[in-house]
């Protein structure tokens, strides 16, 4: 055999053998070794982060059977919206009956729901619903300003990093998130309230006027970063919102 057959015919072995390596698929999914009843949420829902960004925290779900006892081996499904990803994506929970994933959040702001699955012994789907907060620019400018003038005293849980003056006020003030209360003031009361104080609207004067320190843009911010944060959310009046 020539050294010029010789050649060829290592060339064409390394090609066989690259297009055999490409018709490869996908690594198959870990078979259910246990079945559950029921999926439970364990932390990482109701949380906010910035468009485009992975969460804080990972989303963490269990399985358990009928009688609440938590299930390993159990296979479970994330999915949400198209620009939603998860790493993992799907898996078998652990010992202690639960699956964590990292969540990467889309590029739109807004509320999103997340979907975990599981299947039972029959082949019935149980689902959870979890839900996400993303926020776009302008909402990341309102959760900035919201920590630096408003989360000392509407937000009654202290960080590390700020030491919160709720159960000093002899008027508690409202959660930005309370929908109850938000959803039911309108921009302009909004506005009202952060430019001049409580007495813009014959609230507490503990609530001190904003005007003369926020611009008009990031009052704005503001308002609708608590828009997008509240709970139950808020739908603007005469306003159609498509679920995500």
């Amino acid at each position: 055999m020539t050294r010029r057959w010789q050649t060829f015919l290592a060339a064409a072995l390394i090609l066989g053998s690259a297009a055999c390596a490409r018709k490869t698929g996908p690594t198959p999914a870990p078979k259910p070794t246990g079945f559950g009843a029921a999926l439970v949420e364990s932390s990482g829902g109701k949380q906010t982060g910035a468009t485009g960004t992975v969460l804080a925290q990972p989303v963490v779900v269990q399985v358990n059977d009928e009688q609440g006892t938590a299930v390993a081996g159990a296979m479970v499904e994330l999915s949400g919206p198209a620009d939603v990803t998860f790493d993992p994506p799907n898996g078998l929970t652990d010992t202690s009956g639960q699956l964590s994933a990292n969540v990467a959040l889309g590029s739109t702001a807004g509320r999103y729901q997340l979907t975990a699955r599981t299947s039972t012994k029959a082949g019935k789907t149980v689902e959870l619903k979890i839900e996400e907060i993303a926020l776009g620019y302008q909402q990341q400018l309102g959760f900035q300003l919201e920590n630096k003038y408003c989360a000392s005293c509407h937000d009654p849980e202290s960080t590390p990093q700020r030491v919160s003056n709720y159960d000093n006020l002899a008027i508690k003030p409202h959660p930005f998130s309370e929908g109850d209360t938000f959803n039911k003031m309108s921009e302009d009361d909004l506005t009202a309230i952060i430019s001049h104080g409580g007495p813009a609207l014959n609230k507490s004067a503990l609530m001190p006027p904003y005007g003369d320190t926020l611009s008009k843009t990031e009052i704005e911010a503001l308002i609708s970063y608590i828009r997008l944060v509240s709970d139950p959310p808020y739908h603007a009046p005469g306003t159609a919102y498509p679920g995500r």
